[in-house]
């Protein structure tokens, strides 16, 4: 294998003599008369009781960058506040979130997150405004080229991250649950990660009529437990207001919309599975022929070819040729970008043509939401931007709709909500899943094992395992933070369930503007957080400190970058969470930077 340290080093050394001087504009004075003022950063993170972690990482990166002659400004903002300025208005300097995915982590995820073609559209696609044809070309290069090949692409790929830092990893957290052993049992088997871990819990015991409220519902107003609801608390009230699986401002892991809308196939561990499609052959290496299962959606009109092909056409353009540039819908940009061509053959028979991408994004492709065309292709006309969204654009009625009655044709369907409070599914007794259980492999075979989900809101993370323990919900969904987590066990029935999670937490750095336009300096940032602390203090253990994206993948992993002793890429200056002011503020100086006789540190004439 090729020398990656002495390769990044030369690389390293090659972008310092070229790097871009920082400056930030804003705080600059304008006529230049002026003494220089002090470099200003603003983190823009979301408060502690929806993100503790989040905060807590916010937190320790502020303090640092104060030790070294830094202001930072830091700001707390709702879940809707951080995807508006970060994901659609791009205004932030530096942000601390956390990245919406979950295994299996393919390699591929990489490209909407940092080709450039993406850095002026809203959403996770590149919200770091980064841009280098280097890594546009490998980007390229790892959806042609596979096996062996592939990986030494991906190898660079990583490497030249390292080199550039439009983010730095943190950490990738457990996902963390408390679970009620009772009327369901599988909650070990990632349960909470994707929609086919609930599609793998099983009915437990069956409950007494004793044991249940009687009449139409409990004293709080939620739905009777017959034994059959399978009832979540979440501190997310997003589920309840927007069901949109195509907007920008994408929620989490779209749990609950991923088992609305079915895709073609899905992914289970290194399997895929047939989902909506009954089987597919392949015609040649860019064509593969596709046979829709005979189901319907949830309003009893037939699935058909013509959906599958409406709906990649829409992800590519959700104006349908009604604007004069197409407006691609971002959360599936990525994967729909690779489907050149589809061909309905008969009313459930498509033939998909793919780019010239390798089998595995291929795959990847064929796992978007499908989408009734009768119900979205009057979603099309071009409407203004919401109030508080900047970019000087418009978009379309299908990004912006907030999508209250569900209609798709997955195993779940949409009963009721009360937006910021609850939402209500129930099963699709129609779904192939239930009526011909046979064609689906176990532990899928009949499935869902409860009648209804309720998805009730609540205000913290202590509350939702209040309400394990009272067994008024059998389980928490939202990820809970460090505090939750030792009051779980106090009762018998109720226990923590830790899984790793590929969605890892992560400092963005916005490189559109001065002097986060710098590397250099975004290098320095990153090595102001120490990975390892902030495992121990802000995850009590339950994470792992990383330095790729592709941390937890063993296949995809640059092997100079796993983290067997220390961070391999930037390490931190000082140890145990303290830091070494004297090293730091020397490296400053080295890219460039000077202070002024107070310890601030300057902005860079431009």
């Amino acid at each position: 294998m090729r020398d990656a340290v002495t390769r990044r080093r030369m690389l390293a050394a090659t972008a310092a003599s070229v790097g871009v001087p920082g400056c930030l504009g804003r705080a600059k004075n304008v006529a230049g008369r002026d003494q220089p003022s002090q470099v200003v950063i603003r983190i823009t993170t979301r408060p502690a009781d929806s993100d503790p972690h989040a905060i807590r990482i916010a937190r320790h990166l502020a303090e640092n960058l104060e030790a070294v002659g830094i202001a930072p400004r830091l700001r707390t903002v709702d879940q809707a506040g951080l995807y508006r300025e970060v994901l659609l208005n791009h205004d932030f300097d530096v942000y601390v979130g956390r990245f919406p995915r979950t295994r299996p982590f393919d390699p591929d995820v990489l490209y909407p997150l940092l080709h450039s073609t993406f850095a002026a559209e809203p959403g996770w696609q590149n919200p770091f405004g980064f841009t280098d044809p280097h890594v546009d070309d490998l980007l390229v290069e790892q959806r042609r080229v596979s096996g062996a090949d592939r990986e030494e692409v991906v190898d660079d790929l990583q490497d030249e991250l390292v080199l550039h830092h439009p983010f730095s990893v943190i950490a990738f957290p457990d996902t963390l649950t408390a679970v009620h052993d009772g009327t369901f049992s599988g909650w070990n088997r990632e349960w909470a990660m994707d929609p086919l871990g609930l599609l793998q819990l099983s009915a437990g015991r069956a409950v007494t009529p004793s044991e249940t409220d009687s009449g139409d519902g409990g004293a709080d107003g939620t739905a009777a437990d017959d034994g059959r609801t399978l009832r979540l608390a979440t501190t997310d009230a997003r589920p309840t207001t927007n069901l949109n699986p195509i907007a920008p401002e994408y929620r989490g892991r779209g749990t609950f919309t991923g088992i609305v809308y079915d895709p073609l196939v899905r992914r289970h561990g290194a399997d895929v599975l047939p989902w909506l499609a009954h089987n597919w052959t392949r015609i040649d290496d860019r064509t593969v022929r596709v046979e829709l299962r005979s189901t319907s959606w949830h309003d009893g009109t037939a699935v058909s070819a013509s959906d599958v092909a409406f709906t990649y056409a829409f992800l590519a353009d959700t104006s349908m040729g009604n604007a004069e540039m197409a407006i691609p819908a971002p959360r599936f940009r990525g994967r729909s970008m690779v489907v050149e061509d589809t061909e309905t053959i008969s009313d459930r028979t498509v033939d998909i043509t793919f780019a010239d991408v390798n089998p595995a994004v291929q795959i990847r492709s064929l796992t978007v939401p499908i989408l009734p065309e009768h119900v979205w292709d009057s979603r099309t006309d071009l409407v203004s931007l919401p109030a508080g969204i900047e970019l000087n654009e418009r978009t379309t009625d299908a990004q912006v709709w907030e999508n209250p009655q569900p209609i798709g044709s997955g195993p779940l369907q949409f009963r009721e909500r009360t937006p910021e409070e609850r939402v209500v599914f129930e099963r699709n007794d129609d779904h192939p899943i239930v009526t011909r259980p046979a064609q689906f492999p176990e532990p899928f075979r009949g499935k869902p094992a409860f009648e209804a989900l309720e998805l009730t809101v609540v205000p913290s993370d202590i509350v939702g395992v209040q309400r394990v323990e009272e067994g008024l919900a059998d389980a928490t969904t939202s990820n809970l933070g460090p505090d939750a987590v030792p009051r779980i066990g106090r009762e018998a029935n109720v226990r923590l369930v830790s899984t790793p999670s590929a969605g890892f937490y992560h400092v963005g750095f916005n490189t559109r503007s001065e002097p986060l336009s710098n590397p250099n300096l975004r290098e320095v940032i990153a090595r102001l957080v120490d990975e390892e602390w902030v495992v121990r203090s802000a995850f009590q253990g339950y994470a792992r400190p990383a330095a790729s994206p592709l941390a937890l993948s063993e296949r995809w992993i640059n092997e100079d970058l796993r983290w067997d002793d220390g961070d391999p890429a930037t390490p931190f200056f000082g140890s145990d969470g303290e830091l070494d002011v004297e090293a730091a503020t020397g490296a400053i100086r080295e890219i460039g930077y000077r202070y002024d006789g107070e310890g601030d540190l300057l902005v860079r004439e431009g």
